[in-house]
């Protein structure tokens, strides 16, 4: 027979027992092939969409390249403490997010709870985005691309009326794509294309998961590497665009008197705590399957400079596509101007150009005032600033601003594939850590592994995933994927990582846990991690916690952008009760979990010592 390990918090006798090993329970648990694959597993997982269409749009909000030093500021404060707190708290208690927690502390178990229910919400819409991206990429092999031009009515006699008003791009997503509703209250049928791409995007997922780290740490590879690679081919293509340096002109002008809008911090903190992927379980997940030795410490540093780095490498890319696309729109509307004053005013070929536009109307308007009067509103103005001020972010800058950039591009065939392709590896990657945050605490569950094996278990899993995705393949679904997307996960993972940083530098106690440090890794674990982890970083969670509730309170009735086909643009509609209650319900079913599964356990506790008590 073989004696199991002693307790966690035996020191360096659990570290002697099979390299901190437990034999009977360690042996069965997988592994990753090497701490390359979990180190790519991470970078996959976290480097995912939001650096793509989320940092670009801050860096754009709040003072390009002074948005930096913020920036940086909440990694080393906030981004590198917490992620090494979780990927230590995986490796050492080798269990999914319910199981670690409730080695913890038995009170705990609804932290577990709670980010497995926030990653299953999460899930629930996430893998919508790669539906949207293999529908795009099945339509990026047509010439020309079904988004460069409006499409014909009816009759053949002229374009389609909704996108004479808007353009192709938006056209294509809203009425092509999504086929959108004028509101929420209006649901509509599922539309069958979308169907088909979120269940072809969920037998990918089940795929890449089946064998669980044999077969996700393959993919990820994959996932984490081809990213880069089309990033590398879109900067090189970028840079060579005509009007890129006016994108990136844009990007680096730091414009400091930002730094004293309170906002900049708090979306700057909010970036890098998304960004990472804190608070579902999937780095928990992830780290459980570590070899109890491996040093978590340096890996926790290298993902989070990875993904930060990343964003603002993505960024480099997006705004010279930006830049692009502002310089050609804003050509084409000076074109325009130009091309209405001469056939107004009969003027000579070559005599209005671009550089002599303003003094030219000046003249004309001074030498044929009434005329010039009644062209007026048709004379458009015409700006370069402009057109980089246009902030876009989300589905938005994905699906619409960089298809109409790559619309104009030579090949665009090729950089439609290519871009498509990449925003789907990103959405894989990100759902393989999804998935296993739910996953992982299913399977450490004997009651559930005798009965079903992993494969059946992970089958399931995405199936009720699958089916209850359709809800936002419907008309009026882009309208509850917004829900989903605001309110689904906020709250409840800034109160999920406080408490997790509280209970182990309060609960579990911090000198414990710099001694369990020590017997994995080591070393000592030095003092900008315990600073961080017992001061700093519950405080800047705290007070982001406190910055979004009273956002919440301050707005009042919340509302949302519905598509308006009469005006070919958005508009803004308050939220029905119905919708408010479902936002309610979102919050309210994970961060409950956390006070319920204390007030469980506490019953449980008491009725036990009771039942001994009358036994005795």
């Amino acid at each position: 027979m073989t004696l199991p390990c002693p307790p966690l918090t035996a020191g360096l006798a659990w570290r002697r027992c099979g390299a901190g090993r437990a034999p009977d329970m360690e042996k069965a648990r997988p592994l990753w092939d090497n701490p390359l694959q979990f180190v790519f597993a991470c970078i996959s997982y976290a480097v995912g969409l939001g650096n793509v269409w989320r940092f670009p749009y801050l860096c754009q909000m709040y003072g390009g390249g002074g948005f930096l030093i913020p920036y940086v500021i909440m990694l080393v404060v906030e981004g590198m403490p917490l992620l090494y707190l979780e990927l230590a708290v995986g490796q050492r208690m080798r269990k999914g997010s319910i199981g670690a927690w409730k080695i913890i502390s038995p009170y705990l178990c609804g932290v577990g709870v709670a980010s497995v229910v926030v990653s299953f919400f999460l899930s629930m819409y996430y893998n919508v985005i790669n539906a949207w991206a293999f529908w795009y990429l099945f339509h990026s092999f047509q010439d020309p691309l079904p988004w460069a031009t409006c499409p014909l009515n009816s009759n053949r006699t002229g374009y389609e009326e909704e996108c004479e008003k808007t353009s192709s791009t938006q056209y294509f997503w809203y009425r092509q794509t999504l086929n959108i509703s004028p509101s929420l209250e209006t649901s509509g049928n599922v539309q069958w294309e979308q169907a088909l791409c979120l269940t072809l995007a969920w037998l990918v997922v089940y795929l890449c998961i089946l064998r669980g780290t044999a077969s996700t740490g393959k993919v990820v590879y994959v996932t984490a590497s081809l990213p880069y690679c089309v990033l590398i081919i879109y900067l090189i293509r970028g840079l060579t665009l005509h009007g890129a340096v006016n994108g990136l002109i844009y990007m680096f002008t730091p414009k400091l008197e930002q730094l004293s809008n309170p906002k900049t911090w708090i979306s700057a903190a909010t970036q890098i705590f998304f960004s990472l992927g804190l608070g579902f379980g999937s780095l928990i997940a992830f780290a459980s399957y570590n070899d109890p030795s491996n040093n978590c410490e340096r890996h926790a540093i290298i993902v989070s400079l990875i993904n930060s780095t990343t964003s603002i490498f993505a960024s480099i890319v997006t705004f010279s596509i930006y830049g692009f696309k502002a310089t050609f729109n804003y050509e084409s509307c000076i074109n325009k101007v130009i091309l209405l004053l001469m056939n107004t005013f009969d003027l000579e070929e070559g005599s209005l150009t671009a550089d002599n536009l303003s003094e030219m109307k000046d003249y004309l308007m001074a030498a044929h005032p009434q005329e010039y009067a009644q062209l007026l509103p048709q004379l458009k103005n015409c700006s370069l600033e402009a057109e980089l001020d246009t902030a876009v972010q989300g589905t938005g800058l994905a699906f619409i601003v960089y298809s109409e950039a790559i619309k104009n591009m030579e090949v665009s065939q090729l950089y439609s594939v290519l871009y498509f392709a990449m925003l789907l590896m990103l959405g894989i990657g990100s759902m393989l850590g999804n998935i296993a945050a739910i996953l992982t605490p299913l399977t450490d569950s004997k009651a559930i592994t005798s009965r079903f094996s992993k494969e059946v278990i992970s089958g399931f899993v995405c199936f009720i995933n699958c089916i209850i995705g359709l809800i936002f393949t419907m008309e009026a679904g882009n309208y509850w994927f917004d829900i989903f997307n605001d309110y689904a996960a906020t709250l409840s993972l800034l109160l999920i990582v406080l408490v997790e940083t509280i209970a182990v530098c309060y609960i579990y106690g911090l000198r414990r846990f710099e001694k369990d440090l020590h017997t994995m890794i080591g070393r000592k674990l030095n003092w900008y991690w315990k600073t961080m982890w017992a001061f700093a970083s519950p405080l800047l969670i705290i007070s982001l916690f406190i910055f979004y509730l009273t956002d919440y309170i301050l707005t009042g009735t919340l509302q949302y952008q519905a598509w308006d086909s009469t005006q070919g643009q958005l508009v803004t509609r308050d939220y029905p009760s119905y919708a408010l209650a479902v936002i309610g319900l979102l919050v309210a079913s994970s961060t409950m979990c956390i006070p319920l599964g204390a007030l469980l356990t506490f019953i449980r506790k008491r009725l036990k010592r009771e039942r001994v008590s009358t036994v005795a």
